[in-house]
């Protein structure tokens, strides 16, 4: 009887504890004595890369500003990557413990590659232009419903066909030109390109060629052909027949409708990665030429139209980060503006792995809001 009094009143001392405690953590959020955990940097990086999936490391920086360890049982880390609005990785995790400082919490989730082709599109109607854009959140009911966000936004570009555009002239000759005919079998003066309408099916590029005939009779270009790679993957080919007939000494613009078929651009992207975020863009071309003089066509390979343009990105903004002794990149570990929390140990990446030209990172300020404490998911979702 006496020790089950006693323990009825260890049980009073402990329930009477426990609310002073509460008490105590309500009246010092309240005073702003217990701060809310932060986010305060992210990092991505490519991983292994398959003909399906593209593995993407994700390290989010979370400062805990207390001066001891916290569990955060009600807490919520959201994260989601994006390239013009097409999602790329996204992940979550809830229940974290926090150290004092900055601790670092790494995730891993799968791209399914078939997200390439759609982020390709934005990327061409946007004028070669992509937003990788990158949002972490911190939700929390244990400190008065909150949350937590830093956004990064990075630009990356590219100049495909740019180059494409030319006014310089440059002969075309016949491997084995018929007896009619002579060397150079005609002039190329000027060359174009331009996007055309992107479907979800292609990527069309508007060609133009003037051309010049040399020769003393009239002939036909009766087919102009092209083939497309990527890192050597074929990514389109096709030709465009009856298109031009040529008087002597006169010059003619012939237009072919050239093509990426948007399907094979996910087995494009791994070689991408594989290359380092480098692709060599590779456009060749051939023409037929038919007339009355010339007793069959002639096939002429335009090896001084052959187009080569190097592509070379850095999508996450981390490729060229300090090597460190293992031969790995790193990157520094941001720091937030407010005390001096311990720095967190920066993981070393697996791969470093859409575009050049990038401008600088730019980090909204974190901002607070009330919310909900969201439903419990697994940790790394794949898109």
């Amino acid at each position: 009887m006496a020790s089950g009094i006693l323990a009825f009143g260890k049980l009073k001392i402990a329930a009477a504890v426990l609310g002073v405690v509460v008490a105590l953590l309500v009246g010092a959020v309240a005073l702003g004595a217990v701060g809310a955990p932060t986010v305060e940097g992210v990092d991505n990086r490519f991983g292994d890369v398959t003909d399906e999936t593209t593995i993407i490391h994700t390290d989010l920086v979370v400062n805990n500003p207390n001066p001891i360890d916290i569990q955060l049982g009600n807490t919520t880390i959201n994260y989601t990557v994006g390239m013009n609005g097409v999602p790329i990785a996204e992940g979550n995790r809830t229940g974290v413990d926090l150290e004092q400082g900055n601790s670092t919490l790494a995730f891993q989730t799968a791209m399914d590659n078939e997200q390439i082709p759609p982020w390709w599109r934005t990327h061409v109607e946007n004028g070669e232009r992509t937003v990788v854009t990158i949002n972490a959140t911190v939700q929390t009911s244990i400190l008065g419903e909150r949350q937590f966000d830093i956004t990064q936004e990075r630009e990356v570009e590219t100049d495909l066909i740019g180059q494409f555009n030319s006014e310089e002239t440059r002969p075309v000759n016949a491997d084995d030109p018929p007896p009619v005919m002579s060397n150079p079998v005609l002039y190329v003066n000027r060359t174009s390109a331009d996007w055309g309408t992107v479907t979800r099916e292609e990527t069309p590029i508007d060609m133009a060629f003037q051309l010049y005939n040399p020769q003393t009779f009239p002939y036909t270009i009766s087919e102009l052909g092209y083939e497309i790679t990527m890192n050597g993957v074929l990514v389109g080919e096709g030709q465009t027949e009856d298109i031009a007939a040529i008087p002597p000494g006169a010059t003619e613009t012939v237009r072919t409708d050239a093509a990426i078929i948007n399907g094979n651009l996910d087995e494009w992207w791994v070689t991408h990665l594989q290359n380092d975020q480098r692709t060599q863009l590779k456009i060749e071309f051939y023409a037929v030429v038919s007339g009355e003089e010339l007793v069959s066509d002639v096939r002429v390979p335009l090896d001084e139209l052959t187009y080569r343009e190097t592509i070379e990105t850095d999508i996450f903004g981390n490729k060229n980060a300090s090597t460190a002794p293992n031969g790995s990149q790193s990157t520094p570990t941001p720091t937030p503006s407010d005390g001096t929390p311990t720095p967190a140990t920066t993981p070393t990446p697996t791969d470093d792995g859409v575009l050049e030209t990038p401008t600088p990172v730019t980090e909204e300020p974190a901002t607070e809001s009330e919310t909900a404490t969201p439903t419990e998911t697994d940790d790394g979702i794949g898109i």
